[in-house]
Formats: structure tokens, sequence, C-alpha cells
């Protein structure tokens, strides 16, 4: 039996796990649906914006908003406008801070051209070169392709090991430091893709519970000319719901949508990363 080469010789990953805050993800939605029923009800609530002033201070009970306040016209919507509000600033802060972590996760300059500034350095044999390089990308990209030249620069001077062996090394160097560095990317888009379909739902919840308010109030009332002019301002507010809710799921939509195709953008960085490497050590270093 051929006898196998050990492989403790090989180091432990230098890839550190990267130390990050989650308090945003449990403290945004609770601030944010807090925020949303304030604008409700002190903003949109304005006593000055309605004919009739409620009483009460959760949920005044205003009546008859005056003709062209539309603010007004959406306090009449119910309840659920405070959750849709919150899930709208929802989206604005959880766009912001994908917004700013993708954007320093890109780095700077070109992700192809950064690879290939790298490929030109290996070739060369000149791993310092490539090494500096991934110093001034300073994204995923260059995190990961920096691990992977640590592993790719102990490796060319390492003698217990053979070639495929190295490759091996280098790879799995890269598959730790990618491991640490994708989820990071992907922290927090699971609200954008809930309120994307959760969001319609909810508005629709408000729509109905407004038509069966609308539809009560003319059942009591009986038919008539002002019954049916009061159903068709009821109806009018309940589908204030269903415009705010399904605005709120486009918009988390389209940004979910933005910053997947960011971080798809990465991970295709990351995996020509490690192909580079390893084809280059295998091909220079046999």
């Amino acid at each position: 039996m051929a006898e196998i080469k050990p492989t403790a010789s090989v180091k432990a990953t230098s890839v550190q796990p990267k130390k990050s805050s989650n308090a945003i993800s449990w403290l945004a939605p609770i601030v944010c649906i807090i925020a949303g029923y304030l604008i409700w009800r002190f903003i949109f609530g304005n006593e000055n914006g309605f004919e009739v002033k409620g009483k009460g201070w959760f949920w005044p009970k205003h009546d008859k908003p005056k003709e062209g306040d539309a603010l007004a016209g959406i306090y009449m919507g119910g309840i659920i406008i405070p959750f849709l509000i919150g899930m709208f600033l929802m989206v604005i802060t959880f766009s912001i801070e994908r917004y700013l972590t993708i954007r320093k996760a890109l780095g700077n300059g070109s992700i192809s051209d950064f690879i290939r500034k790298i490929q030109y350095h290996l070739a060369n044999r000149n791993v310092d070169a490539a090494l500096s390089e991934c110093d001034k990308q300073r994204g995923s990209v260059g995190n990961v392709m920096k691990a992977g030249l640590r592993r790719y620069k102990e490796m060319i001077n390492e003698g217990g090991l053979n070639t495929d062996q190295k490759v091996i090394a280098i790879q799995k160097e890269v598959e730790e430091a990618t491991a640490l560095e994708l989820p990071m990317l992907q922290k927090n888009l699971v609200f954008l893709s809930t309120i994307t379909s959760v969001g319609t739902l909810v508005a629709l919840l408000g729509t109905v519970m407004g038509m069966i308010r609308s539809f009560s109030a003319l059942g009591h009332e009986g038919g008539g000319g002002a019954a049916s002019s009061q159903l068709a301002v009821g109806i009018s507010e309940a589908l204030y719901n269903t415009a705010l809710g399904i605005g709120t799921s486009a918009i988390a939509l389209i940004m979910y949508n933005v910053f997947t195709t960011k971080i798809d953008s990465i991970t295709y960085g990351i995996d020509e990363s490690g192909f580079t490497l390893t084809q280059s050590f295998a091909s220079l270093y046999k």
C-alpha cells in the first residue's frame, strides 16, 4: 500500500472571524414600528386636518378629513397603517445598512481588474506584489485573496507536502476565508425579502378591515345618496392600505434584487480568486 504523507505540518487557517454587532437586526424593527405609530398618530392624525375631532390618545376617532388633506385620509385607513409605515421605514433602514456594507465589501476599483493584476503578479512569481494589491483593494474579494496568498506563499517553501497537497491547503484556506465573508454580505437581507411578501398581505388585511367597517356603516344607516357617498369615502380610505403596502413591497423587492446582484458579483470574484490561486500554484510550482 502506498504511504500517505501526513498533512499535520499545514498550519491552521490565519483567517479570523469578523466581529460585527447584530443589534440593528432586532433594534431597528422595534424602533421603526414605534416611529411608524408616532408618524401616523401625530402627523397624519393631526386634529387640524379633520372637521370632526375625536377623543383619546392612542387612537383618536377623528372623522371627515378636510378636502385635499391626503395625510388625514391615510390616517383614516386604520391601525394597520402604522405597521405599514414601520415596514417602509425598515426598508429604508436596512437598504442604507446593506448599501454601506456591500459598498465596503466591493472594495476599491473593479473586481475583474483586481484579479487580472493578481494573475499578472503570480505569473511573474511576485507574491508580495500580489499581497500589496490586496491591501489596496480592501474588499471581500481582496480579503479572501489575501488569505489565500499568504497560504500560497507558505506553500512555496513547504517541503513536507507534494504539489496536490499544497493546492488543497491553498483551496481550504480560500474556502475558510469565503465562509467568513459571505454571511456578512447576506446578513439582514431576510428583512427585505420578508417585507416583499408580508407587506402586501398586511396591506390587504387593512383593506379588508376598512371594507368591513364601510359596509357595516352602510348597513346600519340604510341606503340613500348620503350612505352611498359615505361608502365611497370608506372604500377610498381602505385602499390607502393597499397603496402603501404595495409601494413598500415594490421598493423592498427592488432593493433586494439590487443587493443580491451586487453580492453575486462579489461571489463570482471570490470563486475566480480561488481558481486563480490554485491553478497558478499547480502550474508554476509542480
